[in-house]
């Protein structure tokens, strides 16, 4: 990953001239911020630790994977949210962990954690660096110190249950390389959050991922079947049988939990078959209440897509002018959603006629496959947009939430309406990604000119929006965790007693707080 960008360099794209046409003449930038530091100009704050503390912590992992170089430093300085990215541009010392440190064994986990227990040095657990929500922010709360625990050497395959369908990985392990790994056996994950090149397995447990293929294999903690987890009062294997009535499942305890309670080692996971067929087919409706009351019917009916998902009139022309053409045909005007159905070719058939028939009857128009085609293409490099408009000179940044089918649209009107007003001519995008019997969520884009301080800009704007959500009946989130972002909304979220619950797990299994201190847990 690009220290001060998403993901890969090579991919990275400028912006073509119509898109900054677009942007001059819809919200008036015509210019670009000044350029940020190289890697080679950044400056890092100083570290913490004493050189008895380096000492010590290569006695427990070796000297070889132990690191308080700046060039170590400074790529898990943070996670890849729009502010972050502001804040790697500044010119000014910047913040980061004072060393990271790569254990490779539960043993060296639980050694590191117990002597940054005794030295009172904070720990955040790190995967793939892929956070937007404030989740890898080196806060010290206190503390003398903060490490990075990069969980990278955790890479493996440890088991394949054929017969069960399920897998043990390695929490370090990127969705790339644990589909790879199963793929040699003829299985599948299925987890395809936008993240899903840089995220790592640990990572999608610890956050209650959701990836785009919910709608047929489900969320990554309804794929958890098992947890190992390392924490600072022991370690703990979760997770017996498929069902249980052995009181609370502590499993929940630990998905969602961001680093807070432990560090998660391996995940035991729900797979299968690499599927047989995929068919993909697309849609339009000419606004977004029929298009939302298309996708309720569809998973109501539970007719079967492995992906069905709808953009918003704002966000289905933005598609247009960006694309121009899907297939060599015009793209769609109105609002776009997308099928796919994956499994055995008689199944994919029966499921794709059952949605089609649902979709038909909601009023909706065909489009054939190309559009969805062409959505999966790009599926994951919506980022890489993120940050040419950045460097164009426009604040661009998401926020995610859900809510049930009754209370969907009144959510969708007053989060637009809030970021709007504190984002005077932003332009406001939305999509329904996930969806489920009871309700779905709600995803929106927001693109706005750059203000003198795009920080605090763009945090009027986030505070706006997340009032706006808990006020109107929504989840301050649905799939991007609560971090440091959304951790002023959790005593709305969970009340008072709630989080005096999680204070007390929290002071059961690390007593001196040294876990991803300032996160989730207010």
């Amino acid at each position: 990953m690009k220290w001060d960008a998403w993901g890969d360099p090579a991919l990275a794209k400028e912006l073509s001239v119509e898109v900054k046409a677009l942007l001059a003449a819809a919200l008036g930038v015509t210019g670009a911020p000044a350029p940020g530091p190289s890697a080679a100009e950044a400056v890092l704050q100083p570290s913490l630790l004493t050189d008895a503390d380096l000492k010590a912590l290569a006695a427990v992992v070796g000297d070889a994977h132990v690191s308080a170089a700046d060039a170590d430093r400074l790529p898990r300085a943070g996670g890849k949210s729009t502010p972050d990215l502001l804040r790697r541009r500044s010119h000014r010392p910047q913040d980061a962990p004072d060393a990271v440190v790569l254990p490779g064994t539960e043993d060296e986990v639980a050694a590191l954690l117990a002597l940054c227990a005794e030295r009172r040095i904070a720990v955040v657990p790190f995967g793939g660096g892929t956070s937007v929500v404030g989740g890898l922010e080196p806060l010290r709360e206190g503390f003398a110190a903060v490490v990075s625990l990069d969980l990278r050497r955790f890479d493996g395959l440890l088991d394949l249950d054929e017969t069960s369908g399920e897998a043990v990985l390695g929490a370090g392990l990127t969705g790339p390389a644990a589909e790879a790994l199963l793929a040699e056996r003829g299985f599948e994950l299925g987890h395809y959050p936008q993240s899903f090149r840089f995220a790592t397995i640990g990572g999608f447990a610890a956050t209650r991922s959701s990836g785009q293929d919910s709608a047929g294999y489900g969320r990554f903690d309804e794929m958890v079947r098992g947890l190992r987890v390392v924490t600072p009062s022991g370690v703990l294997d979760l997770g017996r049988a498929p069902a249980s009535a052995a009181g609370p499942d502590l499993r929940e305890l630990f998905l969602g939990s961001e680093g807070t309670l432990g560090v998660i080692t391996a995940v035991r996971v729900r797979v299968h078959p690499v599927p047989a067929a995929k068919a993909y087919e697309a849609w339009s409706f000419p606004d977004f209440t029929a298009g939302a009351q298309a996708l309720r019917a569809v998973e109501q009916q539970g007719t079967g897509p492995t992906v069905i998902r709808l953009s918003d009139e704002a966000e289905t022309a933005i598609n247009l002018a960006l694309t121009e053409r899907i297939g060599g045909e015009p793209a769609v005007s109105g609002c776009l959603a997308v099928t796919v159905f994956e499994g055995g070719a008689e199944q994919v058939a029966a499921r794709q006629q059952l949605t089609r028939a649902a979709l038909l009857a909601a009023g909706g128009s065909s489009l054939g496959e190309a559009p969805a085609r062409a959505w999966e293409h790009g599926r994951f490099n919506a980022p890489y947009l993120r940050d040419s408009l950045l460097n164009a000179g426009a604040l661009c940044e998401t926020l995610e939430t859900a809510t049930d089918w009754r209370q969907l649209p009144f959510l969708r009107f007053a989060v637009t309406a809030a970021l709007t007003t504190a984002l005077p001519g932003a332009l406001v995008l939305c999509h329904i990604s996930h969806v489920y019997p009871t309700g779905a969520s709600l995803y929106f884009t927001v693109v706005a000119a750059m203000g003198e301080d795009p920080l605090a800009q763009w945090a009027a704007a986030k505070r706006a929006a997340g009032d706006a959500i808990m006020a109107n009946g929504g989840t301050i989130t649905h799939h991007h965790a609560v971090g440091a972002d959304h951790r002023p909304w959790m005593t709305d979220e969970v009340g008072e007693l709630g989080v005096r619950i999680l204070r007390a797990v929290k002071a059961a299994v690390d007593p001196a707080g040294i876990l991803n201190p300032g996160k989730l847990i207010p």
